[in-house]
């Protein structure tokens, strides 16, 4: 999950409801006191600027997240075909887990960058010894990650695919790991300013792109996988040498250690529990990919990954809505603005909703075409596809959840819940894979993601009073319906992969205009009208130059 790839909740700051209710604002449910159609003018101007703002973030975000995917598509399509299924497969399980252990690198700073430069915003030398704090801990993260990960190849090899290129490779992305944290935390600083764009071109464009250029670069050179991983390490190594300064000089967070010794407690404090939960989510809701290369054939983990790439796209929306939800919503949990808080959410996760249902609508119906652009043999994932993408659907139904825990100072409880569900999917996916293979490891994953994701949204109502669901969300699911029969009436019409262009605009074509007779809530008129606004005042300005 992400972490877009799970949604994560909870929390309880005051109560503002004048009437007691559960959510905040006196309503039953954020949605329900909505202005009528027509009517944005009730519309708190707060909440106005929070929705704004995160949907901008979202927009600008969804351009990189897009480019991020279609590079890793790339990267993944010319691997498979240059590589083959079986080599192909020893790569991408040295490569998944090398991905893992990325998640553990940082131990929990980026997060911890998001909770706190806000506050600082008025306090540049306690920015600086964040920053400073993210980045060392992570280089010492990294360097220990690499000797292990140098020690354990040749064991790693032995329990799972067993082939000579593996501990090789697996070693070279064992350096890979530091540098990509490095990335993350440069990233993570635009970020938590609120720099969209900058976290965009680091995390989403440059990192994906120069792993693409490796490894084109290592195949035409004629070498294999053993080449392919040492030019992507050379690549990311140097990106994070243009990362850091420039980070310093475009947001004027400039690192630094001095007094770190006053600041590391508070730091660790929402650090360590955040990493202990990502910890957990490994086990949680990636042991699949373990189980995969342990259980199963390198061919079958090259197979999942080509299945993982297409899941990659489904998470899309809520990771780009995610990009500036966090720091909005620990400025206005710092503010005692609960109430604002809870509409935001609401707002937020309905749109969510309505951006990702047509995406997982064309992933299920054109799946088996879109996993045969790979090869043939990589077809034989469409049904562990199509089981993933239940648990993307209800990730991204219950929104920013796993963000919210943590921007309301509830890590601890996202935590344990974190390693509780880690220890029962663990048990669950090796039953799964052990019995159903391919299918098992995504009826696993899918699994826990939506457990998690409903444990995490009740906890968020029981400790914060934020609940994000009412009745218009019932308008997206019902546009999905009339799309998906549109899609797969122009399948059953015209099979083969040329129709998937034409099925799916016709789909989407029918997603819009169900949405439009149904109605959109007031909240995502005034979003949508606010941003058109914006972008062609924006183009005006360029074109008059």
């Amino acid at each position: 999950m992400v972490d877009g790839a799970s949604a994560e909740t909870d929390g309880s700051p005051p109560d503002e409801s004048a009437s007691g209710s559960d959510a905040p604002g006196g309503s039953d449910a954020p949605g329900d006191d909505a202005p009528s159609d027509g009517d944005t003018d009730s519309i708190p101007d707060d909440e106005r600027e929070a929705l704004v703002t995160i949907a901008h973030g979202a927009v600008v975000t969804s351009g990189g997240v897009s480019g991020q995917r279609a590079l890793t598509a790339a990267t993944e399509f010319v691997l498979a075909r240059g590589l083959g299924p079986t080599a192909y497969g020893v790569y991408a399980l040295a490569w998944r887990i090398a991905q893992l252990l990325s998640r553990l690198v940082t131990f929990g700073s980026v997060p911890a960058l998001q909770r706190y430069l806000p506050e600082y915003a008025d306090d540049p030398r306690r920015r600086g010894v964040v920053a400073g704090l993210a980045y060392a801990t992570t280089l010492g993260f990294g360097a220990a990650i690499a000797a292990g990960v140098w020690l354990a190849a040749p064991r790693i090899n032995d329990l799972t695919v067993g082939e000579a290129a593996f501990p090789g490779a697996m070693r070279a992305f064992g350096f890979l790991v530091g540098f990509l944290g490095v990335v993350m935390v440069a990233s993570g600083i635009f970020r938590a300013v609120g720099s969209a764009r900058g976290e965009i071109a680091f995390n989403k464009l440059l990192r994906p792109g120069v792993r693409l250029v490796a490894a084109v670069a290592a195949l035409a050179l004629g070498y294999s996988i053993g080449g392919v991983a040492v030019g992507i390490v050379a690549a990311t190594a140097l990106l994070a040498a243009v990362a850091v300064p420039l980070a310093a000089r475009v947001t004027g967070v400039v690192p630094s250690l001095r007094g770190a010794r006053l600041e590391a407690r508070r730091f660790y404090d929402h650090a360590a529990p955040v990493a202990m939960s990502s910890l957990g989510k490994v086990f949680q809701n990636r042991v699949d990919v373990l189980l995969v290369g342990a259980l199963l054939t390198a061919t079958a983990a090259g197979v999942y990954n080509v299945v993982l790439v297409l899941i990659a796209i489904a998470w899309i929306p809520l990771m780009s809505f995610n990009q500036l939800l966090p720091p909005v919503a620990s400025e206005l949990y710092g503010n005692g603005r609960t109430a604002t808080l809870n509409a935001v959410y609401a707002s937020v996760t309905r749109q969510i909703v309505t951006a990702v249902v047509p995406i997982l609508a064309v992933l299920a119906v054109y799946g088996r075409e879109l996993l045969g652009l790979f090869g043939d043999p990589y077809v034989a994932g469409y049904v562990p596809l199509v089981v993933y993408l239940g648990g993307v659907f209800v990730g991204s139904a219950v929104g920013a959840t796993g963000w919210l825990l943590m921007m309301t100072d509830h890590q601890y409880a996202r935590m344990a819940l974190d390693w509780l569900l880690a220890v029962l999917n663990v048990a669950l996916t090796y039953a799964f894979v052990v019995r159903f293979g391919l299918v098992g490891a995504a009826l696993g994953t899918s699994l826990a993601i939506a457990a998690q994701n409903g444990i995490q949204v009740l906890l968020l109502r029981r400790f914060e009073g934020l609940w994000p669901f009412d009745r218009t969300f019932l308008t997206p699911l019902a546009a999905g319906g009339v799309a998906i029969l549109a899609m797969r009436a122009v399948r059953a019409a015209a099979p083969g992969r040329a129709a998937v262009v034409v099925g799916a605009a016709i789909g989407l074509a029918a997603y819009a205009a169900t949405l439009r007779t149904l109605g959109v809530d007031p909240r995502d008129r005034l979003v949508a009208r606010r941003l058109a606004e914006r972008y062609r005042t924006a183009l005006r300005r360029r074109f008059r130059r």
